[in-house]
């Protein structure tokens, strides 16, 4: 009993010693379902990035001899309408769909972070006009807007990119909000108070002193929108107005479901999109779960 209570203490002398972010790491590594989940995501990340190294099929050539063939030793996933490889598109469009989702995150939560720490670290006017633009953005009817713009531009600029700005000009609102009130928490903290009164510059100030301790809120967000942004892309794909029908996507790939023959008879033409993107989006929610327990100070897990 002694030697127990000896080796809690100890324990917890041990995790008192640690940093924030080692007792983070040292919490997410024990959640098994996060860590399933990482291990997960990381192999569709790898094997779809290192497609063409598995596969050398052709992923846009038609073949009309091959047409909705089902799954066989040359085609381990059968092949699509066209003709096509489909455990081939799988591996593309995994790439394509991942990337953007990427691609999207980073310029939300660039942008997003950018905006909400000048608002809440100036306040004031400032603070005001950012914050009534932010509301302006969040108003916009999404899907509408992603639907028009893209059409627009789709005749000057390459489809998949302006595909990426436009649902990352429109999706920054709710990261901005979120830094915002974290930075409005923070900056009245004493070490934050001191160094603005020693002539500090503002940006000094917010990129060395205040958004390294809202940064965990940040990996948390970007989590579960990286999730909410694959799957933007792959609804606007399904309707037709997302990444071009020339590059696969899990999305363009599940478009082929909207015809009652290929859904009824067919299903390996859209049932393997449709279960690795769910699986992907189940697992990106549950590794920011992790994150977010991680994160958290008064979880014991």
């Amino acid at each position: 009993m002694v030697n127990v209570t000896a080796d809690s203490n100890k324990s917890q002398e041990k995790t008192i010693n640690m940093s924030p972010w080692a007792i983070a790491r040292r919490k997410f590594l024990r959640n098994k379902l996060a860590m399933i989940s990482s291990f997960f995501l990381l192999t569709v990340i790898i094997i779809s990035f290192l497609a063409p190294f598995i596969t050398t099929a052709d992923i846009s050539k038609v073949n009309i001899m091959q047409m909705t063939l089902e799954p066989s030793g040359d085609h381990w996933l059968g092949t699509d309408k066209s003709g096509r490889d489909v455990f081939t598109r799988l591996l593309y469009g995994g790439r394509v769909s991942l990337l953007v989702g990427m691609a999207c995150t980073a310029l939300v939560v660039l942008f997003g972070t950018i905006v909400g720490s000048i608002a809440g670290f100036y306040g004031g006017i400032v603070d005001s006009a950012l914050m009534r633009f932010t509301d302006f953005v969040l108003n916009f009817p999404f899907l509408v807007f992603v639907i028009v713009l893209s059409a627009i531009f789709r005749g000057y600029v390459d489809g998949l990119t302006i595909l990426i700005v436009v649902i990352s000009l429109l999706s920054w609102g709710g990261v901005a909000r979120i830094v915002r009130s974290k930075i409005l928490a923070e900056k009245e903290n004493e070490y934050i108070l001191a160094s603005v009164s020693i002539g500090c510059k503002p940006s000094k100030v917010i990129i060395k002193h205040l958004l390294p301790n809202v940064l965990s809120t940040i990996i948390v967000q970007s989590t579960i929108l990286f999730a909410g942004l694959i799957v933007a892309e792959s609804g606007l794909s399904y309707l037709g107005f997302g990444v071009p029908q020339t590059i696969p996507s899990w999305g363009n790939m599940l478009s082929a479901s909207q015809e009652s023959d290929v859904l009824a008879n067919k299903p390996w033409i859209w049932m393997p999109p449709a279960i690795i993107l769910t699986i992907t989006i189940l697992s990106i929610n549950f590794i920011g779960e992790g994150l977010k327990d991680a994160f958290n100070p008064k979880s014991n897990r």
